[in-house]
């Protein structure tokens, strides 16, 4: 069953056209790898499909439910989270604070006024230990470094246990040790319900981890397939060669 269904998704800046009647599905379940050449257009269909960025045409669905024209909080609340290139975190708010406020989209006051503090604390407390981030917890976020924030993140879009996770790029800039332990939190989440569609150009690490690949180039969908079936596909090896 398809839980993300883009269909004709069109998006243009200026003359440019960034996304061109791409068409693309998400099984439920499923981890799913979505690659392309520099400037084929993935990032941006990830901000159309969350809302940050207005479409020009096309249709996005959720659960068979059209989303289109739904800012991102509305769309978070849904059940799809998202990680950014580069981490979106609080720095002036320590690692536990950064996992209690976006979930809760209201300030640290608020969540205290509504007595869930206690409760919280402990899921954010468990999901850190998860992520072998836990030490780290009384930190400030901007005193982290670059592969804790990347984890911190990540951990903290899945407080709100999404059924679908956007992950932008969860491979850039990380040392292998530390990717093999974020695609091992990946394959456990995805084993516990949760579904991902991430965005990456570590072919290892796609084809390593994805059990469908999707091949983005110039805006359009060209082709889709299990990894082996992706490597081999003469389409896609002209895409990246530009042959």
């Amino acid at each position: 069953m398809s839980l993300l269904e883009v269909e004709n998704l069109t998006k243009r800046f200026g003359g440019v056209t960034a996304v061109d009647g791409c068409s693309l599905s998400v099984e439920a379940g499923s981890i799913t790898g979505l690659i392309g050449p520099n400037g084929s257009g993935k990032t941006t269909v990830f901000n159309l499909v969350t809302g940050f960025i207005p479409r020009d045409a096309g249709e996005v669905r959720f659960k068979s439910k059209s989303i289109s024209g739904l800012g991102p909080d509305r769309i978070y609340g849904l059940g799809i989270g998202r990680t950014f290139q580069l981490a979106r975190i609080f720095p002036r708010l320590t690692t536990l604070e950064n996992m209690l406020v976006p979930i809760r989209r209201v300030g640290l006051r608020g969540l205290m006024a509504r007595g869930q503090w206690n409760d919280e604390k402990a899921k954010a407390m468990d999901m850190l230990e998860f992520m072998e981030i836990s030490h780290v917890a009384g930190l400030l976020g901007g005193s982290l470094s670059y592969g804790q924030r990347k984890l911190l993140e990540l951990a903290a879009v899945m407080m709100a246990r999404p059924q679908l996770v956007l992950l932008d790029e969860p491979a850039g800039g990380i040392n292998p040790v530390l990717l093999e332990r974020i695609a091992d939190h990946i394959r456990q989440l995805n084993a516990q319900g949760a579904t991902f569609l991430l965005v990456e150009h570590n072919m290892g690490f796609v084809m390593n981890l994805c059990n469908d690949v999707v091949v983005l180039h110039r805006g359009q969908a060209i082709a889709r397939g299990a990894p082996a079936e992706v490597r081999a596909n003469p389409a896609v090896l002209e895409a990246y060669l530009g042959a």
